[in-house]
């Protein structure tokens, strides 16, 4: 009996150290995907990283992490959605508690946030913290709690959105630095801001009589820009026509005070030359403003045939002269 139980070992024998061998190289080989990298330890010490592709490791005494470091992963804040069979479906129950935030007015928001982010060291996003996705949830609402606690309703519904998540991106990431997460965030997305359901109406009755009020002092300030600097052209047009107008009377009244003391200056030399000259301008000027004009003595003879040739004309003013 010992004889066939030695012979039959001795036929097993190539089979089991087939299937031992089997056994310790399916434990050897691993693959890590394309957005992975493996994490080795070795009696539970870490060893080693390596890259995605076929890889050998000591069977049974050493283990592989694979961790998604190509993959951009999210938290939800505020609601959760859950892939459907035909789209993907959104709930906020049970999310409450973490989405309904005090302001610095001493107002409520039901705010609502995503935090993308990427594992950007293995081995600190192992071993550095017990459980990371949890500590960078706790993170990301205390964060968020502390900068909208430091701004309005108002600021946090409409105008510093912006400003908020710019402000929260860089806490979050200080935050995981300091901690050793090894996790970088990538974006901070505020998904939607409201104010609590029992006050919505009331909130957006506000709001609306609030934009009613910007509407009515834009009008306002249009209305007092077209107005106001047309008034103010039309004034300074009607002083600068004034100005102009009496710099004109003062510079004419100069210079008929200049013209009169030259005058005056050339009658003192000569008198009666200045008389006569004057005289003379003096009726060049009258005479021709008065059309035509006819001269005769004071018998008035040797004028019928130049009267006969103004017939179709305008009638001719008369001036006598004296007859020397």
């Amino acid at each position: 009996m010992d004889k066939n139980l030695n012979l039959i070992l001795q036929n097993f024998r190539p089979i089991l150290i087939a299937f031992v061998a089997l056994f310790v190289l399916w434990n050897s080989i691993f693959q890590i995907g394309t957005e992975e990298v493996g994490v080795i330890t070795r009696l539970g010490r870490y060893t080693r990283t390596v890259e995605p592709g076929l890889n050998i490791k000591m069977p049974f005494a050493e283990t592989v992490f694979k961790v998604p470091v190509e993959r951009q992963q999210k938290l939800e804040f505020g609601f959760r959605s859950t892939a459907g069979p035909e789209q993907s479906e959104y709930t906020k129950g049970g999310t409450q508690n973490e989405s309904l935030m005090l302001t610095g007015d001493l107002n409520l928001a039901d705010v609502e946030w995503v935090v993308q982010y990427r594992i950007n060291d293995a081995y600190n996003y192992l071993f550095k913290v017990r459980d990371p996705e949890s500590t960078l949830r706790n993170i990301s609402e205390a964060a968020t709690r502390e900068i909208i606690g430091d701004r309005t309703v108002n600021e946090v519904l409409t105008i510093g959105r912006t400003e908020i998540t710019v402000k929260l991106h860089e806490l979050i990431q200080k935050i995981c630095n300091e901690y050793s997460l090894g996790i970088k965030v990538e974006q901070v997305v505020l998904q939607d801001v409201n104010p609590p359901d029992p006050v919505k109406a009331a909130f957006n009755a506000v709001n609306e009589a609030q934009q009613e009020k910007e509407t009515l002092i834009n009008q306002a300030k249009s209305e007092y820009n077209k107005v106001i600097p047309k008034a103010r052209g039309e004034a300074k047009a009607t002083i600068q026509k004034a100005e102009g107008y009496a710099i004109e009377r003062v510079n004419n009244a100069e210079g008929e005070v200049a013209r009169f003391n030259d005058l005056y200056s050339q009658y003192i030399k000569a008198p009666e030359v200045t008389k006569k000259r004057l005289y003379l301008e003096n009726m060049s000027s009258v005479l021709s403003k008065l059309g035509n004009v006819i001269i005769t003595d004071q018998n008035g003879a040797n004028v019928l045939p130049l009267l006969q040739m103004q017939l179709n004309k305008e009638t001719p003013k008369k001036v006598t002269t004296k007859k020397d």
